[in-house]
């Protein structure tokens, strides 16, 4: 029988559009899935807990798909390149298939991989396929990385579309002999005390064909009004895909097709697809810079914000996770977080420049905190987010733009109906009032059964003197440098 290819899946746990996967079977060779939970590579960013609910879902679904095709997914648990090594010698593999990753660790360890499979005669492959473009391919014309969006995204589309996704696989040879592997169960990746999760069900089916189901809902009842409706937290005109992209169960290839050919059937789609395309190019733009410049989710961008005089204030870093700011559009949005793993992209860059402009905290610990409790926590894009907002970053926002919670709120939940979801001691107040309560006569909060300090805080900060004070910060940071 012909000897084996082992598949390491890695953020990309699905079958279609995966050629690691489909490569290996055009051998004809026996095929060995693989999926390594590897915590001592990525240091302290190691898969955050949310995330590690989603991964358990996720390669639970992956498990069913594979045995559908006459094969199974084997896991093993510690140090990457130990444990592939080892299985490669143990199942007599002839290559072990993976796709690229791109976080500051993943190069070292593909070419530590690579070097001692290579000398146990065993071939080691890298694919393509988390992302459109590869961070290497797109340049300035001087050849230097990008530090701007714009420029980056017309450069990434000039050569055109990129490749179309390749179908699943119809079968999956078996080995001779199952290698063992680890019971997923008995790696507790979902929380058990408090669980947190309980909820979640409710809100997420990890796995590819939800995540394909997902797509075509959003194509079919989204993507027309996503251009003008996507800030808006409390219609559902969002993708919802990011958690999906973010462990692979869609390719970008999948959704960057679907999405054109959905389009050119129905010519009222392209503003929406235009738009959409510019959000999956962020994605790319931010994996093009954790790429080149590895330091991005730990220091800024900018090397002159190192000496930033930010606060430490632990009391309400701790008031804004738990969503009891005082400002209602941000608690919505924390509380929404904490509950389904998931905040409405709008309402996380309000909540960003809260933490950042009006609380004077670090970035990194609102970095850190996203980090852990989103399901679709991605290195890359967290990083690039938070320091956009922070102003630290690659193209971003100026240091002067601070958002105001209550005018936010107003612009984008007008009639209050996302506040109302997710902070419902706030539920029976008037329109005028539910984004500034601490405003509301006495008589008004009474009605509305909201008693301030006591069913919901006043404001931690007074915004229009947090601005001040974050103005000024940042003036004189610019004024030392």
């Amino acid at each position: 029988m012909p000897r084996p290819i082992i598949v390491w899946f890695r953020s990309d746990l699905r079958l279609r559009d995966n050629r690691a996967l489909l490569r290996a079977v055009a051998t004809g060779a026996p095929i060995i899935p693989v999926y390594v939970l590897d915590d001592e590579q990525s240091d302290h960013w190691r898969t955050g807990s949310a995330s590690r609910w989603w991964l358990h879902h996720s390669l639970a679904a992956l498990a069913g798909d594979l045995q559908k095709l006459g094969s199974r997914l084997i896991l093993r648990r510690g140090n990457a390149l130990t444990v592939l090594a080892k299985l490669a010698i143990d199942c007599k593999a002839t290559a072990v298939h993976a796709s690229r990753a791109y976080q500051p660790w993943a190069g070292q360890l593909e070419t530590g991989l690579k070097q001692r499979l290579e000398a146990d005669g065993v071939d080691f492959r890298r694919f393509s396929g988390s992302l459109l473009f590869e961070p290497e391919a797109v340049r300035t014309k001087d050849g230097r990385p990008f530090k701007v969006y714009s420029p980056f995204w017309r450069a990434a589309m000039e050569p055109g579309d990129p490749p179309r996704p390749e179908p699943a696989p119809r079968a999956l040879a078996a080995p001779a002999r199952w290698p063992a592997s680890d019971d997923l169960n008995a790696w507790r990746l979902c929380p058990e005390k408090p669980d947190w999760a309980a909820g979640w069900p409710q809100h997420w089916l990890p796995g590819e064909a939800h995540a394909q189901e997902r797509l075509k809902e959003f194509l079919r009842s989204s993507l027309t009004v996503y251009a003008t409706d996507r800030d808006r937290p409390d219609r559902l005109a969002t993708s919802r895909l990011s958690p999906r992209l973010a462990f692979g169960e869609l390719s970008p290839a999948t959704i960057w097709h679907e999405a054109h050919a959905a389009s050119r059937s129905k010519p009222e789609l392209a503003a929406g697809l235009s738009k959409f395309c510019k959000e999956i190019g962020w994605r790319e733009f931010s994996y093009h810079l954790l790429w080149h410049f590895p330091s991005l989710p730990d220091a800024p961008f900018r090397p002159e914000f190192e000496k930033f005089p930010w606060r430490k204030a632990p009391v309400a870093l701790r008031a804004w996770q738990r969503g009891q700011t005082g400002y209602p559009i941000v608690d919505a949005g924390m509380r929404e977080l904490w509950q389904t793993g998931y905040m409405h992209n709008r309402v996380r860059m309000i909540a960003a420049s809260f933490l950042i402009k009006d609380l004077m905290l670090p970035w990194q610990q609102g970095e850190a905190w996203f980090w852990d409790t989103l399901v679709d926590a991605d290195l890359a894009s967290n990083a690039a987010s938070w320091q956009w907002v922070a102003g630290c970053g690659a193209d971003a926002a100026p240091y002067f733009r601070v958002f105001n919670p209550t005018l936010q709120g107003e612009k984008f939940d007008p009639n209050g109906v996302y506040v109302r979801r997710w902070v419902p001691e706030l539920a029976r107040l008037p329109d005028a009032f539910i984004h500034r309560p601490a405003t509301a006569p006495s008589q008004v909060l009474a009605e509305a059964g909201v008693e301030l300090d006591h069913t919901y805080p006043r404001p931690i900060v007074d915004h229009a003197e947090a601005r001040e004070h974050a103005l000024l910060a940042f003036k004189g940071l610019k004024a030392v440098v």
